[in-house]
């Protein structure tokens, strides 16, 4: 494998623990086995998450969840190959219209510049040249975290760079490239149908079909069927978000799910550097 220069970083910002398994966690391992450097940040601790593994859902469990949600993360970033991991300290927002929602400590609640410059100063801190976060479009699950994910990124994307905007929060720096991370419709296809092929119930009805596709806007395809395994596991250390039995993660047979769709997809948002469409590399245009 080629020798990848030191100084390339890669930093994914997430809502929650756990999205950093469910989304691009092979990107992210395939460039960390590469020598490139990998940064989390999780903006939130997942406070409110639901405990989906029935083997979990206990008193003690419930009693302590952000702490236990906190260890499921630093477990999962190993797995995955995460040099570092920033949490930005905000609270779980809940979903519209619950108690938590409400609350002024939480995400979506905080204040847009606030939140921003946390971001920022991570950026300038770690100095990515790539960085990857939500979609601008998010109507098929619109949970207010996530929403903010993609608010402040990408306005830290850019004021990163400029050296008039709180200088105090380090040196400028630009980073080159901003992608958005998507399920593409047509990964969702390829499961469904092999599920039906193999004779397995699928979990994908269909409300999944009625959701916006996406895939007229991907522009990069990244290679990732050999971690799968990397995945997997990352999924099954958020033990109280994941349940083992889980068909809509785990309901294929591992030898044929890692054939299915072997692709992370993303959107190329801005490009400071020039590539062409499509990639199959988030660090095109940069080695």
């Amino acid at each position: 494998m080629a020798r990848v220069p030191e100084q390339l970083c890669l930093l994914t910002v997430h809502a929650h623990p756990d999205d950093e398994a469910s989304k691009g966690a092979g990107t992210v391992a395939r460039y960390s086995r590469e020598g490139i450097r990998t940064v989390l940040v999780t903006c939130t601790g997942g406070e409110e998450g639901d405990i989906l593994n029935p083997v979990m859902d206990r008193p003690e469990v419930r009693e302590n969840l952000a702490r236990i949600r906190q260890e499921e993360l630093a477990n999962a970033a190993k797995i995955i190959g995460y040099d570092e991991v920033v949490l930005l300290g905000y609270r779980d927002s809940g979903m519209p219209g619950s108690e938590a929602n409400a609350r002024p400590d939480n995400f979506a609640n905080a204040d847009f510049d606030e939140a921003v410059g946390k971001l920022v100063e991570v950026i300038r801190r770690e100095r990515p040249q790539v960085i990857v976060t939500y979609n601008d479009e998010q109507s098929g699950y619109p949970h207010p975290d996530h929403l903010k994910v993609h608010e402040i990124s990408v306005p830290a994307f850019h004021r990163a760079g400029d050296p008039d905007w709180l200088p105090e929060l380090g040196d400028p720096w630009q980073p080159s490239k901003l992608y958005y991370t998507v399920w593409s419709r047509r990964r969702i296809e390829e499961l469904h149908q092999k599920m039906l092929e193999l004779g397995i119930e699928s979990p994908f009805t269909e409300d999944w079909f009625k959701r916006p596709s996406q895939d007229h806007r991907i522009t990069t395809r990244v290679p990732v069927g050999e971690f799968y395994d990397v995945r997997r596991q990352a999924l099954l250390a958020h033990a109280t978000q994941v349940d083992p039995n889980s068909p809509f993660w785990f309901g294929l047979p591992d030898d044929v799910a890692r054939t299915v769709h072997p692709y992370d997809d993303y959107v190329l948002a801005h490009s400071h550097v020039p590539t062409e469409i499509p990639e199959d590399d988030l660090f095109a245009g940069l080695r």
